[in-house]
């Protein structure tokens, strides 16, 4: 298992030092933007029961300080071929957040344009070897006062507030599909046997589709998950959600993990998350 935890991580605003009065201004303006946060953040993984660790997860933070960024990204492709385009997801989206401010560019815009060129870039890789890379990702990008996020295929992006779920990102797979229209229930969905069929994913033939979601409401206390599915597989919301509010990021992630291994019964998948607890949120 590999952790590496950010604890109390503070983030500023995102303004520039050029015009002092007009920075001001802006502040004052926009308070809850540029007011500073305080986050305890994890990352973890574990490579599971498989022969090779074909997830990546990452945190980075702005560098001037302004957001951070997490990223959980699942290969697929065979050998070797998922783990690079899960690896060119975080490559992408580190460069476009070294590029990013709030003032010239939509967190959204960050996100899509992110997730879009690692699609391209996982596509034309495939004319270059003879593997048929793909990737899932899901990406929180937190500001001070807000976060937004977007995901492509069955990576999940979960907000809790307290001990309670608030919202989960839908898979973009063809169980959730039947799900959406009635025709099998969440628990039916969980033991499908068509349940690790994706409807769309960064690098096939298809323009990738991208789900997107923010939250300007942001508390002390609030927290968000990012997991492969060899997470989430063995949890339910209720479940995730009491632990990440318990205990400490590390010690939420450490304790996940080993309850997926041990629900796993030796045959667990790669297992990738990045947990952010709101400290403070002024």
């Amino acid at each position: 298992m590999v952790i590496i935890s950010k604890d109390s991580t503070p983030l500023a605003g995102d303004l520039p030092k050029s015009d002092r009065k007009r920075d001001i201004l802006a502040a004052q303006r926009d308070r809850l933007k540029t007011m500073p946060i305080s986050i305890d953040a994890c990352v973890a993984q574990h490579q599971g029961d498989r022969q090779e660790q074909q997830d990546r997860v990452a945190f980075f933070p702005h560098p001037r300080g302004a957001a951070a960024l997490a990223v959980v990204a699942d290969g697929m492709g065979g050998h070797t071929g998922g783990a690079l385009a899960a690896q060119q997801v975080l490559h992408t989206a580190s460069n476009n957040l070294e590029r990013f401010s709030a003032r010239s560019e939509s967190p959204q815009s960050l996100l899509e344009t992110s997730l879009n060129e690692a699609h391209l870039l996982i596509k034309a890789s495939r004319f270059m070897n003879e593997k048929d890379p793909h990737s899932t990702a899901v990406m929180l990008l937190v500001e001070p006062g807000r976060a937004h996020w977007a995901h492509c295929g069955d990576s999940r992006l979960y907000r809790f507030r307290g001990g309670r779920s608030v919202f989960r990102s839908t898979d973009h797979s063809y169980v959730e599909q039947l799900v959406a229209k009635g025709k099998i229930t969440p628990e039916q969905a969980l033991v499908h046997p068509n349940r690790n069929i994706l409807v769309t994913s960064l690098g096939g033939d298809d323009a990738p589709v991208i789900a997107f979601g923010e939250a300007h409401d942001l508390v002390a206390g609030d927290s968000f998950l990012l997991c492969s599915d060899g997470l989430w597989t063995y949890f339910d919301d209720a479940e995730l959600a009491g632990v990440v509010a318990a205990v400490s990021a590390r010690q939420a992630c450490e304790l996940l993990i080993s309850r997926a291994r041990a629900r796993g019964l030796g045959e667990g998948d790669n297992i990738s998350l990045v947990i952010v607890k709101l400290l403070a949120a002024l």
